[in-house]
């Protein structure tokens, strides 16, 4: 469950006095050139919630922070600020040719930021009309795959994995696991050859990491769906590539090419760290297992509570003042930058007081962000969570972590706090040669024929109903304190399968 708020102060030196060439963090590991803090570098890498509330202190909702190449923008802390940034497209856009910064020529090609922030052909920068026109044939490609056809993508590719590590009764479930997982199925869902999964894998974390070789790395990216994009205008097959080409919306090639970067990048890492956030709950957090195994959350519940408590991005870069505002209080100049602070938002003491609450089937956190921009591929995200971890605690029934909890350690960049390892230990068990529904063990490495396209099915999952306050419990589940080991997985699945009432 969410850890007390810390305390803004809590192990640094005494804030100076108002007024001081030092306030608002001019000193320190933190502090840049113009005396602000940096979302980048030890402090932020550190302890980015630490450091969030730091500058919630010392500025409020919205405040100044820098970025690599130590460029100044807005950081948005607030959740009611969030929300308004981000469903005003008029005063906030998503066309990053409004930056003053892009516009001086202050970030180039080889920037850190280029990647993120170069215009291209894409709804992510788009807004009005034409955002609506490149939205609506991604949001329709994408709703021709039924949740049920995604799940067993998912579901087979589950069981792959978890036969390359079973046998050796341990497993880093973020290597092995967490990390293969998403970008597996969404290759599938492309049509692309599975072999490409590994490689998209290492450059989508490097690009959205925003490291010196994130360049590289988003033309690795580019190029693969370039190549892709050329193969399915003369062979069309039922995957999201050729429907896109096929829409009515008559998208060109370099469009196509990148509205599948974008749900690749907005689709994968976020669900990695969902996965892997999820699965550190679960194993660390005896409240948070007994809660999903006494019955009092389903696993869609849960899945919700830590895309609040822990969202898999922590900020997303970035709107651009479209001209002279106010936010906060704060003077929005034309052409500045500002970044969605949605982890800070999440925690804002605002709408969450008591980060002890729990928030079962509340779905206003800014894990997605929101408004017209809110993320394209969470729907699909959460599909592979769900049925990812449902298949995963079905296969190894006594999961356990391998490690003292504080021995976990986080990679933290711009716009993600990413757990490193996630070492687990479990009883291996022998094969009975039985075969798993709807498949045989041989079956299981066969390639998987595409899903029959749905009659406008919509990609995701449904959230059921949790119990009503005081119902009891469900038989055989483990009560409200700490579970034995091994016996409460056994609830727990019967909760992720929704038959535990």
């Amino acid at each position: 469950m969410p850890s007390p708020r810390p305390e803004p102060g809590a192990g640094t030196a005494a804030a100076p006095p108002p007024g001081c060439p030092a306030h608002a963090a001019g000193a320190g590991p933190g502090g840049g050139a113009d005396g602000l803090r940096r979302l980048f570098g030890p402090e932020a890498d550190t302890d980015p919630m630490r450091l969030y509330e730091k500058l919630r202190s010392e500025h409020g909702p919205v405040a100044p922070v820098l970025l690599p190449g130590d460029v100044r923008v807005w950081l948005v802390l607030g959740h009611r600020e969030n929300l308004e940034v981000a469903r005003t497209p008029s005063l906030f856009s998503r066309d990053s040719r409004h930056w003053h910064a892009m516009r001086e020529g202050r970030i180039p090609p080889d920037h850190p930021l280029a990647p993120l922030t170069t215009w291209q052909p894409l709804c992510v920068f788009a807004d009005g009309m034409e955002h609506q026109r490149l939205r609506q044939a991604l949001t329709d490609s994408l709703s021709r795959f039924e949740s049920r056809g995604i799940r067993r993508y998912v579901i087979r590719f589950t069981h792959q994995l978890i036969d390359g590590f079973e046998n050796a009764g341990q497993a880093d479930l973020v290597e092995q696991f967490a990390d293969q997982l998403p970008l597996r199925v969404i290759t599938q869902l492309f049509g692309m050859e599975e072999e490409y999964g590994p490689q998209l894998v290492k450059a989508a974390k490097d690009m959205i990491q925003g490291t010196e070789t994130a360049v590289e790395s988003n033309d690795f990216i580019t190029d693969t769906l370039q190549r892709l994009v050329e193969r399915k205008r003369v062979e069309p097959a039922h995957d999201v590539a050729s429907k896109l080409i096929e829409h009515p919306a008559g998208l060109s090639d370099d469009e196509v090419r990148e509205h599948l970067r974008v749900t690749l990048v907005s689709a994968n890492e976020p669900t990695v760290n969902l996965i892997a956030n999820t699965l550190r709950m679960l194993l660390t957090d005896r409240r948070f297992r007994a809660t999903l195994a006494g019955g009092h959350m389903t696993l869609p519940d849960a899945l919700e509570q830590v895309l609040w408590d822990e969202p898999p991005m922590t900020t997303n870069i970035g709107r651009w003042a479209t001209g002279d505002t106010q936010l906060a209080g704060r003077q929005i100049k034309a052409g500045d930058m500002l970044v969605l602070g949605l982890a800070a938002g999440n925690v804002d003491p605002a709408v969450r007081p008591d980060l002890s609450v729990p928030l079962h089937g509340n779905r206003s956190h800014l894990a997605f962000s929101a408004g017209p921009h809110e993320c394209p591929g969470r729907d699909l995200g959460r599909a592979i969570a769900d049925t990812g971890l449902d298949t995963l605690l079905s296969r190894l029934p006594d999961l356990r972590l391998a490690v003292p909890q504080e021995e976990l350690r986080w990679d933290s960049a711009l716009m993600s706090r990413r757990l490193v390892a996630l070492p687990t230990s479990f009883t291996s068990p022998r094969r009975t040669g039985r075969p798993r529904p709807g498949e045989t063990s041989a079956s299981a490495r066969q390639p998987l024929p595409p899903p029959e396209p749905p009659a406008g099915a919509a990609v995701g999952t449904q959230v059921r109903p949790s119990p009503p306050p005081g119902a009891p419990a469900a038989a055989g589940a483990v009560p409200s304190s700490e579970p034995e080991r091994g016996t409460g997985w056994a609830a727990v699945r019967r909760r992720l399968r929704g038959r535990g009432r």
